[in-house]
């Protein structure tokens, strides 16, 4: 179950400027990872129907990789909630049901699992503080990314100082919705019809997600910028949700973000 591979995240350029501050981040990706099958490569989901010893060594890998030991990896229990908690350095291992973690002491993970929604990683480098949320549609249209940086912000850290950065998920090419899935977002915000284009089915539209989480990020005050890349188009690279229920396969992998504050 070994292999030599082992994970290369992806990092962005922004959040890689917080490394003289003790920050380390990574988008991870499938490479580096002992599952196989439909779950090939670094499926660190709890929830799928994976191996555990496999889904154990992967999520090993990914702590290793920040060179910590996997007890400090902390994830939740994501149920596309706008719930936050905050993760305190002698975080035990329990997942509670949440979509978003925020912390302002070293030493512990923050990690967030998605196969299409985006994961966003946050920093205040100056006030040390940091944030990981998950983000789908019902996320995002909830309030998950202003209720994380609201959680910083009680941390200590300052909403102008905070870099928020959109990891790989769908791209608005690949995610086709229904007439009632628009009228949903326009009764929240009619402006939100910037973030909808008529599909190619009759009465249908393509969802731009990684829009709509950018301006939502810059809207509440905060530096935002993204990856840019679509989990659903890259499937040697990224786990995808609607990709699989496209290919009818019974379950998909999760891949992961995470973030982590070293000693100062």
């Amino acid at each position: 179950m070994t292999s030599a591979e082992q994970p290369r995240p992806i990092t962005a350029a922004s959040l890689d400027e917080t490394r003289e501050a003790g920050i380390r981040h990574g988008f991870f990706t499938r490479e580096g990872g002992v599952s196989d099958g439909i779950y090939r490569g670094l499926n660190v989901g709890l929830g799928s129907h994976d191996e555990p010893a496999r889904v154990g060594e992967n999520r090993r890998r990914v702590a290793a990789w920040f060179e910590l030991g996997p007890e400090r990896l902390a994830t939740v229990h994501q149920i596309h909630s706008p719930d936050v908690v905050v993760v305190s350095s002698n975080y035990d291992g329990s997942r509670p049901q949440a979509d978003a973690q925020v912390t302002a002491e070293p030493g512990v993970i923050l990690g967030v699992l998605t196969a299409d929604c985006g994961p966003i990683l946050f920093a205040d480098p100056e006030n040390r503080v940091i944030g990981a949320a998950h983000a789908g549609w019902k996320g995002a249209l909830g309030g998950v990314l202003e209720n994380t940086i609201d959680a910083m912000v009680a941390l200590g850290a300052r909403r102008e100082k905070i870099r928020a950065t959109l990891g790989p998920s769908i791209s608005a090419a690949n995610y086709e919705v229904g007439p009632e899935f628009v009228e949903r977002f326009l009764a929240e915000d009619p402006a939100f019809a910037a973030f909808f284009t008529p599909s190619a089915k009759a009465g249908h539209s393509m969802f731009d997600l990684p829009g709509l989480t950018l301006m939502r990020l810059t809207r509440a005050g905060v530096t935002a910028d993204s990856l840019g890349l679509c989990t659903y188009a890259s499937p040697e690279t990224f786990y995808s949700y609607r990709r699989t229920t496209h290919a009818g396969e019974p379950d998909y992998g999760r891949q992961i973000s995470a973030i982590v504050m070293t000693e100062n």
